[in-house]
């Protein structure tokens, strides 16, 4: 199955018989590149979708919007602010999420002076180029040292970001900045969850999660060794892995 960049969301009527839905949601200034290993593993067994969150700029809008093409029933997994806006969507519609996976990502409200440095970066994408916003802000989304040790991750990286626009940008910054309130929707949460981060994940720190993990009734945590924030690229066989197992769990009852 090969997914574009901007990732897709089929019609509903267009998905195999008798598979289980698995819909991917990609992070800030990510697209369905960051998913790319597991698509292409996990595709031999499910039906994957990846989010297109480009366009929309609120957590609420965005889980809407993944719920208006999703089938009646799906698992979600979600990496950064797409993790944010899974559990969105669970908190919209628990009766249709099956499984619910939320890796490198967090449950904090804004902090202070976050609105500024986000605004920062907004400008300096807009006067400099989305290319020395990639500059600025990819280099602690990895493990320390990784982009210049692993050329392949660099230049894909770097590629995803320069495949967004200033507009796109604003567009995820704005619904971060007006996010709900993550902590209190964790606890709406009945179907099994998977929290997974990378252990030098400096944005989203493995003891960020372990306070998601403590609020939830039916939680699995798993730490990749030696991934920063953008996991699922830094180490996609074992992100893949756990979403295998975490797929082969007794699903949440409709």
């Amino acid at each position: 199955m090969t997914i574009p960049a901007t990732g897709r969301l089929p019609d509903r009527d267009g998905r195999p018989a008798g598979r289980d839905v698995l819909i991917l949601v990609p992070g800030l200034l990510c697209d369905a590149v960051v998913w790319a290993h597991q698509v292409d593993r996990l595709s031999a067994r499910y039906d994957v979708w990846v989010a297109d969150l480009r366009h929309v700029d609120s957590i609420a809008a965005m889980a809407e919007s993944i719920l208006a093409t999703a089938p009646p029933r799906f698992s979600i997994a979600g990496h950064s602010m797409g993790a944010r806006v899974a559990l969105e969507v669970v908190r919209q519609a628990p009766e249709r999420v099956e499984r619910l996976a939320l890796l490198d990502t967090g449950i904090h409200p804004v902090q202070p002076g976050e609105r500024e440095k986000r605004q920062e970066l907004i400008d300096l994408g807009r006067t400099d180029g989305m290319r020395a916003l990639a500059g600025r802000w990819l280099p602690p989304m990895v493990a320390a040292g990784r982009l210049e040790q692993d050329p392949a991750l660099h230049d894909a990286l770097f590629a995803m970001v320069e495949r967004m626009t200033p507009d796109i940008h604003r567009n995820h910054i704005t619904a971060l900045l007006n996010r709900p309130d993550a902590g209190a929707a964790l606890a709406g949460v009945r179907c099994p969850v998977l929290v997974a981060v990378g252990s030098e994940d400096r944005w989203s720190p493995p003891a960020q999660h372990c306070t998601i993990v403590n609020a939830l009734s039916d939680a699995t945590m798993i730490v990749f060794e030696g991934a920063g924030h953008m996991a699922p690229m830094e180490a996609p066989e074992a992100v893949t892995a756990a979403l295998v197992d975490w797929m082969a769990r007794a699903p949440a009852p409709a």
